[in-house]
């Protein structure tokens, strides 16, 4: 089906940015700021994918995203903007922040050894502090990949929380998106207890940006292993930051013995020493 290339008479898409599990983003333009004489109107626009766009429900969850990221207001989360229906072509859509650089996923494929510390312990540090973050508002985001991190002249940014989880918005009765209804988990970052059926918790997250931190060190994605394999130390990593980093990667949940503040702490040199 043909994307229209005008949302409510007023955002003109211009070209794809990306898609994911549930979601397809472009670039547009804001026509109403630009008649205001505004320098800049580009920005991003979030659609449901096709195959959840024709859901009876497809409004109220792309809602449930909007509202979920509405709530976060840090400098290392994407910034939302407004929510609209375009109700002649059945459309609904949000709209955030373009943000301006290139996902960890392309700076992997750069740096196929892995970065030295002096590049890496920045984007750990605004990482994790964000992903803290997150969590300290009662959200988990059920999705921590490469792909879903930006980076750019302002730093790290984290985005896309269509598959993320918040109590709160449960219990005011909006609508959220089980993780059954569509296959986005991506297994090299996903904790095995999600694999397993499990529910989203915030040591799943945590093992998630480890993984996406090993990555970074490593220069390659962490494979499968048995929960006996001992996991060899990324030679850029100092040893107290590997401590718990390691621990982060526990494969049982029960053995991730620290927050992803406390990881947070770790790779910023400072707080409590993860020794095993």
């Amino acid at each position: 089906m043909k994307r229209p290339e005008l949302l409510a008479g007023r955002y003109r898409l211009e070209r794809l940015l990306g898609s994911g599990g549930m979601g397809v983003v472009y670039r547009a333009r804001d026509l109403l700021h630009e008649q205001f004489g505004e320098p800049d109107s580009t920005l991003a626009l979030k659609v449901l994918g096709e195959h959840l766009s024709q859901a009876p429900d497809a409004s109220a969850l792309l809602y449930s995203e909007f509202a979920l990221t509405r709530r976060l207001l840090h400098p290392h989360v994407v910034r939302v903007l407004s929510f609209d229906v375009d109700t002649h072509n059945h459309t609904a859509f949000f709209t955030m922040e373009l943000m301006h650089g290139i996902t960890l996923e392309q700076l992997l494929k750069e740096c196929s050894s892995g970065l030295p510390w002096q590049a890496l312990q920045p984007i750990a540090v605004q990482l994790l502090e964000a992903l803290a973050y997150v969590h300290r508002q009662g959200v988990l985001h059920g999705d921590v990949k490469p792909v879903n991190i930006m980076m750019g002249e302002q730093g790290v940014r984290l985005f896309d929380f269509g598959l993320g989880h918040c109590q709160a918005q449960i219990e005011a009765g909006l609508p959220c998106l089980s993780r059954e209804r569509i296959n986005a988990c991506t297994p090299a970052y996903a904790a095995p207890e999600l694999l397993a059926g499990n529910a989203l918790t915030a040591s799943a997250d945590l093992y998630g940006v480890a993984c996406v931190l090993f990555e970074l060190a490593h220069g390659k994605r962490l494979g499968g292993r048995r929960p006996t394999e001992r996991l060899p130390r990324p030679w850029q990593l100092p040893r107290h930051c590997w401590t718990a980093l390691r621990s982060a990667l526990a494969l049982d949940p029960e053995r991730r013995t620290l927050s992803v503040a406390e990881l947070g702490e770790a790779m910023a040199g400072s707080g409590r020493r993860w020794f095993r």
